[in-house]
């Protein structure tokens, strides 16, 4: 649950409420675009999700009001949106490699078509969000120019970069390729790395399918057609749109009821590995990741003190070496142990079902104590009654929230021209233009600013709105005396 402050209470969230919120928003869009009511919606997830992530994403499109006619994987969709599924000349299968490079994250899948689909892998790489924003936001608009130009200007000078000093720099696209060579011999690194997992060489790879924004970097592509030794890549689809275009594609078959339309079943992989906590924060891997399920594993080990009784038993799920770095899943304690010098053995097994049902548990041989934990997918984690509930306050909600949204947003236009006032105030030129009346002026309407950024009264929208014409018309005239 995540917990936040709301008219002077607390409130606390689900995760499928605040997806839900992001769904409503989706919604109105289309609503507005074909300008008709959206009451049904085909959804697609990242192939690693769980039942437990898929019934949740399911739980949050009925609390948007949505009626969700299937969960479809990303991977799946975009191989559905240049209708690889409908080709029918390649004998017996088909494979089909998903190369999904965006912004902050990467996923590599492979997908096999032999009446069904198989998700074989899934990587991300992820960035610090804080880390210089603004030159960043430059820096991305750049890297976009240069997929369609071979050279382009990085400039931060409204905001200044740092310490009021502007920032330009100019940048080829041999550079850029330079400079990010590290970063994509990476991407060709986990590329093969999925081929390796799926024991497929790459020459009965049929079709490569390009994903994600920054799938349009020629040098990408370049690095990709090599590495499939010239085969042509699926790009005449947006990158940006392919996963919504599959999904559209899927809900206009279902729409149309037609008979023809495929079964697509996940055979599930364990996306990432199993395993529980040693001493010293180690993580002991027992079902490594992209282990076919259903699949049990069992592995000796041993006491760690003298006259140890019990043993904790900590399961994460994860790739990291520090078990406090992945995901921990549950715990339980195998007690009544036979006091012994160190090194004592014991046994830990792990299980996966067919549902994806986790088991662990853990057996001392001599005295037969046995203890474990089933760790489920908690598929009704929300019972109807409570998504009902949840719809309702919803829609009851609604119309505040919507209010709350733009007082959100003029809060943060606020904010951001106190920022640029301020930033402009620490030039000196500035200053010794400024008379003292001014000077006294700019100050208190930055205070006043900051006291209503502080307040939450929705009733303040409209006294927000002309204090930021004010501050706004200040700085104006502020840029003005430096000039």
């Amino acid at each position: 649950m995540v917990a936040v402050e709301y008219k002077g209470q607390e409130k606390r969230l689900c995760a499928e409420e605040i997806s839900s919120m992001v769904l409503t928003k989706m919604r109105e869009i289309a609503e507005a675009y074909l300008e008709s009511p959206v009451n049904h919606a085909v959804i697609t997830v990242p192939a690693y999700f769980n039942d437990s992530q898929r019934k949740a994403t399911i739980d949050a499109g009925a609390i948007a009001g949505l009626n969700v006619m299937r969960i479809m994987s990303e991977p799946t969709a975009a191989a559905v949106a240049y209708g690889l599924d409908k080709r029918t000349n390649c004998a017996g299968e088909r494979n089909i490699f998903v190369f999904d490079l965006g912004g902050g994250t990467f996923d590599v899948s492979l997908v096999t078509i032999k009446d069904k689909f198989k998700r074989k892998k899934r990587v991300d790489i992820s960035g610090n969000p804080r880390a210089l924003r603004r030159l960043r936001t430059q820096c991305e608009r750049a890297k976009r120019t240069l997929s369609f130009s071979v050279d382009t200007t990085i400039e931060v000078d409204v905001d200044a970069l740092f310490e009021g000093i502007d920032f330009s720099s100019s940048i080829t696209r041999a550079k850029f390729e330079e400079i990010n060579m590290d970063l994509f011999n990476e991407c060709m690194k986990t590329v093969e790395c999925c081929l390796t997992d799926s024991k497929m060489d790459k020459s009965r790879v049929n079709d490569i399918v390009l994903v994600g924004g920054s799938s349009r970097i020629p040098k990408v592509q370049q690095l990709l057609e090599d590495f499939f030794e010239g085969k042509d890549l699926c790009k005449s689809i947006n990158p940006d749109e392919a996963v919504a275009f599959g999904a559209a594609v899927q809900a206009a078959l279902l729409c149309e009821g037609s008979t023809n339309v495929p079964n697509l079943v996940l055979i599930d992989v364990a996306p990432l590995s199993l395993g529980w906590r040693l001493i010293h924060d180690r993580m002991s891997v027992v079902i490594p990741r992209n282990t076919s399920i259903p699949v049990t594993k069992t592995a000796v080990y041993v006491t760690t003190e003298d006259n140890q009784t019990y043993v904790l038993i900590r399961v994460y799920e994860g790739e990291r070496t520090r078990a406090s770095h992945n995901n921990m899943l549950g715990s339980f304690s195998l007690s009544g142990l036979p006091p012994a010098p160190r090194n004592y053995p014991f046994h830990v097994s792990f299980g996966i079902d067919e549902n994806g049902i986790l088991t662990v548990s853990a057996k001392e041989l001599s005295t037969g104590n046995t203890n474990e934990i089933t760790i489920t997918n908690y598929k009704e984690r929300l019972s109807t009654e409570e998504i009902k509930k949840l719809i309702e306050e919803a829609e009851k909600y609604r119309a505040e929230d919507k209010k709350f949204l733009e007082m959100a947003r003029v809060k943060n236009a606020l904010d951001d021209c106190v920022y640029k006032i301020e930033i402009a105030l620490k030039k000196q030129n500035i200053n010794l233009k400024l008379t003292t009346q001014e000077h006294a002026e700019i100050n208190s309407a930055i205070i006043r600013a900051k006291d209503f950024l502080d307040e939450n009264d929705l009733h303040q929208i409209e006294i927000l709105e002309d204090h930021l014409k004010e501050l706004e018309n200040m700085f104006k005239n502020t840029i003005a005396k430096i000039n």
